[in-house]
């Protein structure tokens, strides 16, 4: 069989958020590459004796893909892990399209991602009933890439989504500026910072504040901001899911 390159989520930061499936194919690859400054050391760790492990932080993508070509060459299996999941700003597509072009074999798996594993943590709910059943997620133009056209905070606003803004916690005056004629001033914001790291912090607080507390933390990187009524309601009407009056192919409604 050929080998494989298997792009891997390894989870927001807690070593044991990742999928069984994603560390068994670390524990069997021959080879790893892994984003060290977001991916957990004992993820890792757990890479056979002898395995070839390389930081990509410094790499380019010329150099990691030269070092999957090299491997699968050889015949060895590369687990190229990213945190999160990988298919939100994992730039994997990229990889993906080079690998196409040289003709060899990948697969993804899938990780907890960091708006998932911060709603867990603060024990919230991102769509509430008759609030909003919507969640948006979604970045500001920085240094990065530009957004595309139609998909500036303004725009994504007018739906009253509950918005994950990832990538931006240095860009907080220009999301309150967006944000405030459409959500108000006192609509609750929470800024995850390091979710699943043992410095995990969250900093709760509105469009009109939460900028300056944030400033006050320190925090200016690796850090998810949170906008929405949904953050903070609790006056909100039961989901139909489990109302006895509500009937479904599961529970049938009963003959009187």
């Amino acid at each position: 069989m050929s080998a494989v390159v298997h792009f891997i989520g390894a989870g927001p930061g807690a070593a044991d958020l990742i999928t069984v499936r994603g560390l068994r194919l670390i524990q069997s690859a021959p080879v790893c590459l892994y984003a060290g400054s977001l991916v957990p050391a004992e993820i890792v760790a757990a890479a056979p004796e002898g395995a070839r492990v390389l930081d990509t932080a410094p790499m380019t993508l010329d150099a990691i893909v030269a070092e999957m070509e090299a491997a699968v060459a050889a015949g060895k299996d590369v687990a190229r892990v990213h945190s999160g999941d990988p298919s939100l700003y994992g730039a994997i597509a990229e990889q993906m399209r080079r690998l196409d072009a040289l003709g060899i074999a990948y697969d993804v798996t899938p990780g907890v991602p960091a708006f998932a594993a911060a709603a867990a943590a603060l024990r919230r709910e991102l769509t509430i009933p008759e609030v909003t059943q919507t969640v948006i997620l979604t970045r500001t133009a920085m240094k990065s890439s530009a957004m595309p056209e139609g998909e500036d905070l303004a725009t994504l606003a007018r739906s009253s989504a509950t918005l994950a803004i990832h990538l931006s916690v240095r860009n907080l005056l220009e999301v309150e500026r967006q944000l405030t004629p459409t959500y108000g001033g006192d609509c609750p914001v929470i800024v995850a910072y390091r979710v699943g790291w043992p410095d995990e912090m969250f900093i709760e607080g509105t469009l009109a504040d939460i900028r300056d507390k944030v400033r006050e933390a320190k925090i200016t990187r690796t850090a998810l901001i949170f906008v929405g009524r949904a953050l903070a309601e609790t006056d909100f009407r039961d989901s139909a899911l489990y109302d006895s009056a509500h009937a479904h192919v599961l529970r049938p409604k009963r003959k009187a």
